[in-house]
């Protein structure tokens, strides 16, 4: 890569003091403890710290309680389970969250406000808590393997243990140079289905749209509003820019923590080194974010949908949205068809600005619709779309508003996943 960063091995234990263990419990309930469910990612010194959280008027208990504890942006260790969003769940599901995080904090030493809480899995029943708090107390003791805590594969363990119907763990991490420090940030995250982000820093609109956690470590020291502000960029070209079915989760949630180990100038807004993190950090959310979409519920191919020449960047943004959640457009790419009139349809009914006899539709290069009328293609179309991977390209040429989102095909598989319980 020609960026200022280089790939590094791991992911959230990459950075200097961070550490994860992962446990199997059972929380689903199938009655072995065979697939793990539960992780704790902690550092061993207090973090600053950032999330965004999703804007769905339904949150999940943990996500109010981890947005409450965000208040003063510090924290030093996050608790995580699979199989149970402990969402819908009312006064009980409050309780069990705080719950978590007490039995976390007094584990580790820590206040309970220090702890931030994470679920993901079906909505609406309450956490099996006797087996909740029994994996907290084994990761817990885990984490005082500090020789393997600190491993990359005590990272891949807690990737691992915090996806649903995701058919793979995903994780990155990147290192850098910071006032001559080595730097790192590393990061897993789940989600196959029930994947149209949008979050913002305080889980309220305006903001775009199983469940998309995303979990980030970094050892660079970083003020605590500039980290939100990092984060909040970040988390806008990457995580709120995939969609698989439209769906906008209940538990959402992204955390960035950073502990300054590295022992770099704390950066500020005005640090003429910002731009190089700000760079790492995109690179790293961005990648996890087309992780997402590449390994969408039943996908067969990934699709880049990139608008052009928009009134605004906010109308190219809806635009290309409203393209990538179309199931219309989704299923003829999933047959291999260009069927270039959906796509042109799902651009006129979204709130964007679009004059037909202007807009331009192409895949890989290849046009297929230009100037207002059908353009003529060559026998390269039928190949681009028979690939894994390819990019609608549409262009409205009103303005210089521009956006990308990342999506996948809808398949019968799709149908087959969710049509079953967990």
């Amino acid at each position: 890569m020609n960026e200022p960063f280089r790939p590094a091995k791991g992911c959230v234990t990459a950075p200097k003091g961070f550490r994860a263990a992962a446990v199997a419990c059972d929380i689903r309930g199938h009655g072995k403890k065979g697939r793990l469910d539960l992780a704790i990612i902690a550092s061993v010194v207090p973090c600053h710290a950032a999330g965004t959280f999703t804007t769905n008027q339904i949150k999940a208990a943990p996500v109010k309680l981890t947005r409450k504890h965000l208040r003063d942006r510090r924290a030093q260790a996050i608790v995580v389970n699979s199989g149970n969003a402990n969402a819908c769940t009312g006064v009980q599901g409050m309780q069990d969250a705080a719950r978590m995080a007490e039995e976390t904090a007094r584990l580790l030493g820590l206040k309970p406000w220090e702890v931030l809480v994470c679920s993901t899995g079906r909505i609406g029943t309450p956490l099996p808590m006797k087996k909740v708090i029994g994996g907290i107390q084994e990761a817990a003791a885990r984490l005082g393997d500090t020789k393997f805590s600190h491993s990359p594969k005590a990272g891949e363990l807690a990737a691992r243990a915090i996806t649903t119907t995701d058919t793979k763990p995903k994780q990155v991490a990147v290192q850098f140079e910071l006032d001559g420090k080595e730097v790192t940030i590393g990061g897993i995250c789940k989600g196959a289905g029930m994947i149209a982000p949008g979050m913002s820093e305080s889980g309220e609109p305006p903001a775009l749209h199983a469940t998309m956690l995303s979990f980030l470590t970094t050892d660079a020291a970083v003020e605590r509003r500039t980290l939100q502000e990092c984060l909040n960029r970040a988390v806008a070209q990457s995580f709120n820019s995939v969609t698989v079915d439209g769906d906008m989760s209940t538990n959402d949630t992204v955390l960035l923590l950073a502990n300054g180990i590295a022992g770099n100038e704390p950066l500020s807004a005005n640090h003429p080194a910002l731009p190089t993190f700000q760079a790492a950090l995109n690179h790293v959310t961005g990648e996890l974010a087309r992780r997402i979409a590449r390994d969408g519920e039943g996908a067969s191919k990934f699709i880049t949908v990139r608008v052009t020449g928009a009134a605004s960047n906010h109308d190219a943004q809806i635009a290309a949205h409203s393209i990538a959640n179309s199931s219309l457009c989704k299923t003829a790419w999933y047959g291999g068809d260009s069927n270039w009139g959906r796509i042109l349809d799902a651009v006129g009914y979204s709130p964007a600005k679009i004059v037909e006899e202007k807009a331009d539709v192409a895949y890989n290069g290849e046009y297929v619709f230009r100037g207002g009328q059908p353009a003529k293609h060559s026998k390269k179309l039928s190949k681009i779309l028979r690939q894994r991977e390819f990019t609608v390209e549409v262009n409205l040429h009103l303005g210089d508003g521009a956006a990308t989102v990342y999506t996948c095909d809808l398949t019968h598989e799709y149908v087959s996943i969710n049509k079953a319980k967990e």
